[in-house]
């Protein structure tokens, strides 16, 4: 089969770590060929559809330099096997462009995973909304009013805006600090952006548990995230030290209670975030932590994704 990643940079990856190297890897072991695309190059065209200039990779095991491109050209879309949208946020309009794009190529006849209406249906702050039984209490609003009371009422709460990834712009904020006012009206854009607050969780010192659903299976391991000394945020792109664990019957009420929903709307690779008890995020546009997590285990979490994604194409 021929599979074609929609990533940043291919240089840009950090290969020890990228799942999205990960899964190139997995997929080349397994006999197919691998093909990254920039998010730029996607275009559309009456003649031809749906198109990208695509690059044909060979993945190297050298972590530094890990592949050779052999060729480059544009390519419709429907061409591919299976098109996976691995694009990081910003989850901005450039971003939704995409899944405009990537909606028409499905109907050109492309298969595209995570499928881009879905993309666009889970905001991956805001989709906790759909499963509040499993979450603290939380809000979304950009009234500075509403969000003060909030604060009022939880003492102790975490504020962070709806398009941020790696723990950018979070912000613990207690009832009694000083600067709340200006945090409240720095994160709104003094009321122009909608953020979400959410009570702070005292759990986070023991780790931010990220947990993988592939193809509505729960892997049976997470990887806690917990943050570095004067930190409340476990993001390992914000210092935090990752430690995989096996899944608490907690983490397995969560994921199993979310696995099939997400997987019925095409969500073919997912990652829910879980501190203590409480489901915090549920990110589709390109979950990490494949690479920990296989290292931790010697599962390999990568080939188990490329069997679902085999699986996939075959129905």
């Amino acid at each position: 089969m021929r599979f074609a990643f929609i990533v940043d940079a291919p240089e840009s990856l950090k290969a020890h770590k990228d799942s999205s190297v990960a899964m190139m890897r997995a997929a080349q072991a397994a006999g197919h060929a691998v093909w990254a695309i920039r998010q730029p190059a996607l275009h559309w065209s009456a003649a031809r559809g749906v198109c990208a200039e695509a690059m044909h990779l060979e993945l190297c095991a050298d972590d530094d330099d890990w592949f050779v491109e052999r060729e480059r050209h544009s390519v419709p879309l429907r061409e591919f096997d299976a098109v996976l949208m691995r694009k990081d946020p910003p989850f901005d309009i450039e971003y939704v462009t995409s899944t405009w794009l990537l909606s028409r190529a499905e109907a050109e006849g492309a298969r595209v995973f995570n499928r881009p209406q879905a993309l666009r249906d889970h905001s991956e702050k805001l989709a906790v909304a759909e499963f509040a039984r499993f979450s603290v209490p939380a809000l979304v609003t950009r009234e500075a009013a509403t969000l003060q009371a909030f604060i009022d009422a939880q003492r102790d709460t975490v504020l962070k805006p709806l398009d941020g990834m790696g723990g950018s712009r979070i912000f613990r904020v207690r009832a009694d600090d000083p600067n709340r006012n200006v945090i409240v009206e720095t994160l709104t854009h003094d009321g122009a952006s909608t953020i979400m607050a959410q009570r702070f969780i005292p759990e986070i010192a023991e780790g931010d548990k990220r947990i993988l659903i592939i193809g509505g299976e729960v892997v049976p391991y997470c990887l806690a995230r917990i943050p570095k000394a004067g930190e409340t945020r476990g993001n390992l792109a914000a210092g935090g030290r990752g430690e995989v664990r096996p899944l608490s019957p907690r983490d397995r009420e969560i994921a199993a209670a979310l696995a099939p929903v997400l997987a019925a709307r095409g969500l073919l690779f997912v990652g829910i975030d879980v501190i203590g008890d409480w489901l915090t995020e549920i990110n589709v546009t390109s979950p990490t932590c494949m690479v920990e997590i296989g290292e931790g285990t010697g599962i390999d979490v990568a080939a188990r994704f490329i069997a679902a994604l085999e699986q996939a194409c075959r129905h």
